[in-house]
């Protein structure tokens, strides 16, 4: 299994997992089922993400005052970099935090889908997401932290079809929100 460190009340994942011989695997290039692992684990970069998107949402009044969940998620962020940890466990985390981080996780893509499953063909993983087999069957009952990890695997290993061949279709697969301003027009575009 996977080392735990606990920190005060905080449980941080380390990256040491036990060899492939143990069923799991120490690199992204084999594809571990995502229940394989002891427990899911927030990354560091998604802290960063959430961190980013309430700064842009709450804004500091004066430059020094945080919003109450910038503060929850920038305590879990500095105990993480304290300790050189770039993983936390999900039930690690301060209430607060959580609902925080589970905010900024639902304004994001919920799946990696781009309609181009080979995983029906046959396929272990899949060519459009780059999914495993287990992981697009168990997509809608796996939680936020399963789900966002399986999204760092697949972005590290950038080799699905989404993140190349297929990218402007997965771009045209997120959500446009109402608040969103439209891209203005090219010149060459507007008619004459």
């Amino acid at each position: 299994m996977s080392r735990r460190v606990v920190i005060g009340r905080y449980r941080f994942k380390s990256n040491i997992y036990p060899s492939p011989a143990a069923g799991l695997c120490r690199d992204y290039d084999a594809q571990p089922h995502f229940s394989d692992l002891f427990m899911a684990a927030i990354h560091i970069t998604d802290i960063e993400a959430a961190i980013n998107y309430w700064r842009e949402k709450k804004p500091s009044p004066d430059g020094i005052t945080l919003a109450p969940e910038l503060r929850a998620l920038a305590e879990v962020y500095a105990l993480m970099v304290f300790h050189h940890e770039d993983e936390a466990d999900e039930v690690g985390f301060p209430p607060k935090a959580w609902d925080a981080w589970l905010a900024w996780y639902q304004s994001t893509p919920d799946t990696p889908c781009i309609a181009i499953c080979s995983t029906s063909q046959g396929d272990d993983e899949c060519k459009g997401c780059g999914r495993s087999f287990d992981e697009v069957q168990h997509w809608p009952s796996m939680t936020p932290a399963e789900k966002r990890a399986t999204w760092r695997r697949i972005t590290m290993l950038d080799k699905a079809w989404r993140f190349n061949r297929y990218a402007e279709r997965a771009r045209e697969a997120e959500p446009v929100w109402p608040d969103d301003e439209p891209v203005p027009a090219e010149p060459a575009d507007l008619p004459r």
